[in-house]
């Protein structure tokens, strides 16, 4: 085989650089999706640093790299010859037999269902619920252990957050916990 020999376009549609490319615009769809949103957050009175900004620092920041990919799947697709590294078959996801998939697509649904009952059910209680289920999809096992690490982080990071930093994270139902540490 002639490594100087240009890919066909189908055999361009199964590349590993096609993939990447693919790849890059879902990421910048759902970058401009999720910024979109941040700009519903509701700004806080008095908060030195508004909620909105941490996801549109992370945002910027997510976009940067896949802009980046972007750039480099187009420019291997039209240097891409035969024997490349980037002209390699992409491998295929199998939904059925690979439960890795699987686990993975059901922590995009979590993360999905995470961000549309952050507002009702507030950060504390949908962060335990989601580290609890995520914890337990990765194998840990050990209940007093999985109970503490998903109760306590996200507690302990919306005290660092509210009392630290001045930054009002929606509580939802747990709203009395916000008036209880008010109090002290």
């Amino acid at each position: 085989m002639d490594k100087n020999t240009q890919l066909t376009n189908k055999e361009k549609l199964h590349s590993k650089a096609f993939a990447d490319l693919v790849i890059s615009l879902l990421l910048i769809a759902f970058e401009i999706w999720v910024w979109t949103e941040s700009l519903n957050i509701k700004t806080q009175k008095k908060a030195a640093v508004q909620p909105a900004v941490f996801p549109q620092i992370m945002i910027i920041g997510m976009a940067v790299f896949t802009l980046v990919l972007l750039v480099q799947s187009v420019v291997r697709l039209l240097r891409m010859k035969k024997g490349d590294a980037a002209a390699e078959k992409a491998a295929t996801i199998n939904f059925i037999k690979d439960k890795g998939v699987l686990a993975a697509l059901f922590v995009i649904l979590l993360c999905a269902l995470y961000a549309l009952f952050f507002k009702d059910l507030g950060y504390v209680l949908v962060s335990i619920l989601l580290s609890a289920v995520v914890m337990w999809l990765i194998g840990t096992r050990k209940p007093l252990q999985l109970a503490l690490i998903a109760v306590l982080v996200p507690l302990v990071m919306w005290l660092v957050f509210y009392k630290l930093l001045a930054v009002n994270v929606p509580m939802g139902v747990l709203q009395p916990l916000r008036d209880l540490v008010d109090m002290i």
